[in-house]
């Protein structure tokens, strides 16, 4: 099943309910929540305060992107606030099979992130218990960049490891996705499709029907 999850990075926070509503009542399946502490990434973006208030406006999936260090200091709180699904990056912590044990124990869905220099490979010895892989197609931190055509090649090896386990593995795709090359994403094998700017300017309603159809027509 192809989802697209609008990322609320790129949207107008003085009307963020708002918007989050509308992308909700055009028919997104999840709101992707990019949390980001400085260190990890250059940018500061939004904490758990902000994700239980959101929570009252949607009962979309939540899903948690944590680009931070050491994310396993941080799992119970996101999981108390409203995360549905939490996804962290395998480049900033150590104790990646403890981080994945708590996701679950909490009764979440537990993904992995890959920066576009890290090889998609170093996920295989936790694929036994991944939800999803995402892999970035820019530089984590800050939204409005362009997609990194190599990772195209990193979004069909993620899509091979994952069919490989004969599991029911979520390949996401993150960075740069716009309605010009989204199928060039689909026909990689990512089937959620995070996009901030592509929706959230102009007219947000319109741009999530047109992404939605995009969606349902590719494989």
């Amino acid at each position: 099943m192809n989802i697209l999850a609008p990322s609320i990075l790129a949207a107008d926070f003085a009307v963020l309910g708002e918007q989050i509503r509308t992308v909700d009542e055009a028919g997104a399946q999840y709101i992707h929540i990019d949390v980001m502490d400085g260190i990890f990434v250059p940018s500061i973006s939004y904490g758990m305060p902000v994700i239980k208030s959101l929570r009252k406006v949607t009962d979309k999936v939540f899903d948690v992107h944590l680009m931070i260090e050491k994310p396993e200091r941080y799992i119970s709180a996101f999981a108390d606030c409203g995360a549905d699904s939490i996804t962290f990056h395998i480049e900033a912590t150590d104790k990646a099979d403890e981080v994945l044990e708590d996701i679950h124990c909490r009764g979440l869905k537990a993904g992995i992130s890959v920066k576009p220099d890290t090889p998609v490979e170093v996920l295989r010895p936790y694929l036994d218990r991944l939800d999803m892989i995402l892999v970035m197609t820019v530089e984590p931190g800050f939204g409005g960049q362009s997609y990194l055509d190599f990772c195209t090649g990193k979004v069909e090896e993620a899509r091979k490891m994952a069919d490989g386990t004969g599991r029911s593995i979520d390949v996401q795709v993150d960075g740069g996705i716009t309605l010009g090359n989204v199928e060039t994403a689909l026909h990689a094998g990512a089937n959620v499709i995070v996009t901030g700017s592509a929706v959230f300017r102009g007219d947000i309603a319109a741009n999530t029907r047109a992404f939605l159809e995009k969606l349902q027509y590719a494989p």
